[in-house]
């Protein structure tokens, strides 16, 4: 956290951090003749990106979707096959399987963490089964040892959706590489960002020459620009899925300051952790936490009130101390389009429940101790029905 107060306006619930660097970099491409993809920017971004990850293939793309879409598309879903997934989620999850013609069904979660349950998940396998798509919620890391339980005598690949979970651990295992895929945001709400951008990472050699091909429209350019061809053609399916050196430029400068987000980002989450502990077990309220043995992202940081009215009470009672909080995911299976596109084995009740408790505090890397205490004290000062 900084120091200094909050100039007396609302506390936002979230700020895109500005890099060191940024400006200097974007400054160097506009000097240049290469805006485009697949400039220097792009290559030290991806540079990074694999220290970060420890992935050994890493491909910059133009959104989190995006990266899901090339997943979909590597493993040729279509009409007939289904991808389990957590009916708590953000859509781009199953939009990456429907737009392939694919089935999603949504599995439930455990009500602890957000993140999907494997027994649901067991239960949601059958024979047209492709595909397992698991989230790991605010960066805290699913239970990646009974996904894979599930999924490898059966020889299903899992895709990581680790939008939120940028520099998390698991068992010594960093998130995103465990998958065959997984797939990251740099949207401006993530810790690192470059305003709308994504990664893939590929964690299975099978898919690599391909997965270039199709972020390349479906040509292999990329081989022609490293000089391994005379020339480039229409390889395969494949659609623009290549940021511009300018999106690269931000994201560079981003990455190169990775440590020191993550440390401001920490420094909130345990703030509310400390600060919040006594309180909710006064009024039981359930907080976030981490199992031991993971290290997660610092994402975000929610609580979990005792009812649907006590989560929209909190949220109104913090907007009129100018707090900006917020609940999250309708569940998937309960949208206009979870309806029509997918389906599910029974009701998914958690989901339904996490929903209509959870309540998300403001969490960016550039909040100072000031606005920490304004969000602790309107928290504190709130008493559930």
């Amino acid at each position: 956290m900084a120091g200094g107060d909050s100039g007396g306006g609302d506390v936002v619930f979230s700020r895109p951090f500005r890099a060191p660097g940024e400006l200097e970099n974007l400054d160097r491409v506009l000097r240049s003749d290469h805006s485009h993809g697949d400039g220097v920017f792009t290559a030290s971004a991806t540079a990074r990106l694999r220290e970060i990850t420890g992935a050994g293939h890493v491909l910059l793309t133009t959104s989190c979707t995006h990266a899901l879409e090339m997943a979909s598309m590597l493993l040729d879903l279509g009409p007939g096959d289904e991808v389990v997934l957590p009916t708590f989620t953000f859509p781009s999850a199953a939009t990456a399987i429907v737009t392939r013609g694919a089935t999603p069904v949504f599995a439930d979660i455990d009500p602890r963490t957000g993140n999907v349950d494997p027994e649901s998940v067991a239960e949601a396998v059958t024979e047209r089964t492709r595909a397992i798509s698991v989230m790991h919620y605010g960066g805290v890391a699913a239970d990646l040892d009974a996904l894979e339980a599930i999924a490898r005598p059966r020889g299903i690949p899992i895709i990581e959706d680790n939008a939120h979970g940028l520099g998390g651990v698991s068992g010594g295992r960093r998130l995103g590489t465990e998958g065959a895929f997984g797939a990251q945001s740099f949207h401006d709400t993530k810790n690192v960002h470059c305003g709308e951008g994504g990664a893939l990472l590929i964690n299975d050699e099978r898919y690599v020459a391909r997965a270039e091909i199709i972020r390349e429209k479906g040509t292999d350019r990329s081989r022609f620009l490293r000089g391994a061809v005379d020339k480039y053609s229409w390889q395969d399916a494949g659609s623009s899925y290549l940021p511009s050196e300018l999106n690269a430029a931000v994201l560079d400068a981003q990455l190169a300051a990775f440590d020191e987000i993550q440390r401001r980002r920490r420094a909130v989450w345990d703030a509310y952790a400390a600060g919040l502990a006594d309180w909710a077990g006064e009024h039981g309220v359930d907080t976030m936490s981490a199992a031991p043995g993971l290290e997660h992202s610092a994402h975000l940081y929610y609580l979990l009130l005792p009812e649907h009215e006590d989560q929209q009470a909190l949220i109104a009672h913090l907007k009129a101390r100018g707090v900006r909080a917020a609940f999250h995911y309708i569940p998937l299976d309960s949208a206009p389009a979870g309806l029509r596109y997918g389906r599910r084995v029974r009701p998914l009740d958690r989901a339904a429940r996490f929903h209509d408790r959870l309540v998300r505090l403001p969490l960016w890397a550039g909040m100072t101790d000031a606005e920490v205490e304004r969000v602790l004290d309107g928290v504190r000062s709130f008493r559930p029905r």
